[in-house]
């Protein structure tokens, strides 16, 4: 993939303003649209769109599934103009739109109500459009749907994800006891594809959107996916498992670095790549699936972790940090080929952040993906640094001021992250000074760049401190929260970043 020169945001959909406790996909979704096409910009970067719960903190790097959607972020407002819900029950589901986080968990208990109400409406009166619609959809979308909508079912009913600690014939999935839950649970499971129904629906009536306004949509796709979800419950065979207790045998995380000096222990299982010397068909064939599947709900994907394409973290599930893991081998260029083979050249770009071997820089060049430069590592006084602006070797690059894992820019630039040696090494760098609104020569020393592509978090064209960070990794809850109060993107601002645009030939053209 060829970035042309251009510029976006990056702002998760839970970010956006609005009544209903975090943002949808609705008319507030719509607005932001409005705001990149007036300020010029020609991409929005969300985070993974996956179904999201309590037991992980409402994280949306950790699913039940890596197909289902986040039914968090379906608009109740058009739930209602389809005749799908009451005014009273539209008007239940509302919070204080004013506030700068989100509450997740009473907005999660209450769409969760919301859309239980929405699918009784919708099986007593829909219309034979909308029935067939959903008819289509289920049988469209069978190959993961079915697992997923009964897994949250028997999540639901056993109380737990741990579908080890399910009764065994249930949990290994024997055919007498999946027939005998799929009758049992029939409401609870045609609830589930109602929700995943009207979730990608909306989505892709706000892509369409989205493209006839010039926006790109740059969507985000996690390496790894939980043990305790309804793709390793269903698929058991692509991840490394004890054979006698048939847990992880061995996690994921990352050896310690510029985010953890005791690195991080994620706890997903790996992948099995490999049999009898050859790429595991089971493991290419899901993975194969999953791309194309998301795909079609964005422009263009970032792959997370792509490092773990070639070498991953594997700790030991005993362990407690991640310090006593070891690398080992991932699939590297062959399953890029045989998913070329498969679906032709793919819009992908490479997360590509972190420790990287000479290995995963050669495989990300060989398959021609571009890789991300981020501003706030490039100030460690090393004149070599790669994320330092004079150091980018090629314009098929993305540059980001921050990314969603880091402070924003002025919590970076005016806090204790910062040095007082560094804040003037800095300075010295952009020819400030003073050290007044920092984020905006931040964004213009990105905008500068010769990066084909430049992306901002909201929160920097907006100047925020790192009280509004969206996530600090390592760190289990207080994320995610985060999200704009009504009004915040000012005519103003858009005129500031349309100048900015315009002025570094990223403008989108008409």
């Amino acid at each position: 993939m060829t970035i042309e020169r251009a510029s976006g945001l990056l702002l998760h959909v839970t970010s956006l303003p609005g009544p209903y406790g975090c943002g949808t996909m609705g008319e507030e979704a719509a607005d932001f649209v409005n705001f990149l096409a007036a300020s010029g910009q020609s991409y929005w970067q969300v985070l993974p769109l996956g179904a999201v719960c309590s037991h992980w903190h409402f994280s949306p790097y950790s699913s039940p599934s890596a197909f289902a959607g986040n039914e968090m972020l379906i608009s109740p407002k058009t739930l209602h103009s389809q005749g799908w819900s009451t005014a009273e029950e539209l008007r239940e589901c509302q919070a204080d739109p004013g506030t700068d986080f989100c509450d997740l968990q009473n907005t999660a208990s209450k769409k969760t109500e919301l859309l239980a109400k929405a699918a009784r409406h919708f099986f007593k009166k829909n219309s034979q459009a909308a029935a067939d619609a959903f008819t289509r959809f289920c049988s469209e979308q069978k190959h993961w749907l079915e697992d997923y909508s009964l897994f949250r079912a028997l999540a639901d009913h056993f109380q737990t994800f741990q579908w080890t600690s399910w009764p065994a014939a249930i949990a290994s999935r024997q055919a007498a006891a999946v027939a005998h839950w799929q009758n049992k649970m029939q409401d609870a499971i045609l609830l589930r594809q109602f929700e995943q129904f009207v979730f990608f629906e909306q989505w892709r009536t706000l892509k369409k959107y989205a493209n006839s306004r010039g926006i790109k949509i740059i969507g985000d796709i996690p390496f790894y996916v939980n043990f305790e979800s309804a793709d390793a419950w269903s698929h058991p065979e692509i991840f490394q498992l004890d054979r006698a207790s048939g847990l992880p045998a061995v996690v994921a995380g990352v050896p310690p670095d510029y985010f953890s000096s005791s690195g991080q222990r994620w706890g997903n299982p790996l992948f099995r790549w490999r049999q009898d010397g050859e790429l595991h068909p089971g493991t290419t064939a899901w993975w194969t699936a999953r791309i194309r599947h998301l795909l079609q709900l964005v422009n263009v994907l970032r792959i997370d972790h792509f490092r773990g394409f070639d070498t991953c973290w594997a700790i030991p599930a005993s362990a407690q940090t991640a310090v006593d893991g070891q690398w080992q081998q991932g699939p590297g260029a062959a399953f890029f080929a045989a998913l070329k083979k498969e679906m032709g050249d793919l819009p992908l770009i490479a997360e590509d952040l972190g420790e990287l071997t000479p290995e995963v820089e050669a495989l990300r060049d060989h398959l021609g993906f571009p890789g991300m430069k981020i501003l706030q590592f490039a100030f460690d006084g090393q004149r070599g640094n790669s994320y330092l602006p004079h150091n980018f070797s090629h314009a098929n690059c993305l540059v980001y001021t921050g990314t969603h894992d880091n402070n924003t820019s002025n919590g970076w630039f005016y806090g204790p992250e910062s040095s007082e040696v560094t804040k003037l090494a800095i300075m010295d760098y952009l020819n400030l000074t003073n050290r007044d609104e920092f984020h905006w020569h931040f964004i213009r020393l990105a905008m500068q760049s010769i990066a084909g592509l430049a992306m901002f978090p909201v929160q920097d064209i907006l100047g925020y401190d790192e009280r509004f960070r969206m996530n600090t990794p390592g760190r289990g809850e207080g994320n995610w929260h985060w999200r704009l109060t009504p009004g915040a993107l000012t005519p103003e601002i858009g005129r500031r970043l349309l100048h900015l645009t315009a002025l570094f030939n990223r403008q989108a053209q008409a």
